[in-house]
């Protein structure tokens, strides 16, 4: 298991709602900052995104990708600035079907993605703003978007499966690609790249329970001590064992947000040898002991 592949299992990323739009000039859409992932690519002819930030229109064209991380609202339509109504009042205005017979229409398909828990926020906050990819003719990603464009045309037995499938490759695709491309990609995952880490790594990710050392790990990596825990610190800002405790603490936020584990079962699942110890260095971690962490959370997710 990679630690891509890792982050967005553990993220339980899902797509909720996907759409092939047509909409004939002048046309525009405004969609909610609680998505917390929109993705976005026309099909055919041109359109333009934008947030309410203040240059941040980017021209749409057919195999273009956009996704666009939660928080502001951003808007889709014929030109920049155009007036943008709620996706409602949009599919009242639009009401195309045949993109045959409206040869002025763009066409354009809107996805909108779920994370869940602390490893979803952290991959949603190590996305920019708006992310825009141009991928090449024999880029996957286009013929991904081809395929999308195909399902969407009419309903299909079996179509949700289809499109969740091809909606979670668009996903994989584009955020690999960002990840590639953009020098300011987590560190784990420049990290994971590095043969003198990555093995290290996938361990401590598929096993947090595991009780790791650092000579342990020098020799999964194939290093000394020394030379392991120095690579491990110029490439990931910190020391093995501090990324080892901010590992497991994250998943333990995890059990005592969404689950309803005892302590104990906890702190087996994250490499703790007794709640009590568990309970020790999440204190330290956090101010709080975990089982009025667990409460203040849950009551806050749910105040009644």
């Amino acid at each position: 298991m990679d630690l891509l592949h890792d982050h967005l299992i553990r993220a339980r990323a899902t797509g909720a709602v996907f759409a092939r739009t047509l909409a004939e000039p002048p046309w525009g859409l405004r969609l909610s900052g609680s998505i917390q992932l929109g993705v976005h690519a026309v099909v055919r002819g041109r359109g333009w995104l934008w947030t309410d930030t203040p240059g941040s229109a980017v021209e749409l064209s057919p195999g273009t990708v956009v996704l666009v991380r939660g928080g502001p609202d951003h808007y889709i339509g014929d030109q920049p600035a155009a007036d943008c109504v709620g996706p409602e009042e949009f599919r009242a205005r639009h009401p195309l079907t045949g993109a045959d017979d409206h040869p002025r229409a763009t066409v354009f398909l809107c996805g909108a993605y779920r994370f869940s828990g602390e490893v979803g926020s952290a991959l949603l906050d190590s996305l920019p703003q708006v992310m825009t990819l141009t991928p090449a003719l024999d880029d996957p990603l286009r013929d991904v978007i081809t395929l999308l464009s195909r399902e969407l045309v009419r309903a299909l037995p079996g179509q949700q499966i289809v499109l969740d499938r091809l909606l979670d490759l668009l996903l994989v695709l584009a955020i690999r690609s960002d990840f590639e491309q953009n020098a300011s990609a987590p560190r784990w995952y420049r990290a994971s790249a590095d043969p003198r880490l990555g093995a290290a790594l996938q361990a401590m990710h598929e096993n947090a329970a595991h009780p790791w050392t650092v000579p342990e790990l020098a020799a999964i990596s194939g290093l000394s001590r020394a030379a392991f825990a120095r690579a491990f610190q110029e490439r990931l800002g910190q020391a093995p064992m501090r990324y080892l405790t901010e590992w497991r603490m994250t998943l333990a936020r995890d059990h005592l947000r969404d689950d309803d584990l005892s302590l104990a079962r906890i702190a087996e699942a994250v490499g703790y040898a007794s709640p009590f110890a568990f309970t020790a260095a999440f204190r330290r971690h956090h101010g709080s002991p975990p089982g009025v962490w667990r409460k203040a959370e849950r009551t806050a997710a749910d105040p009644a």
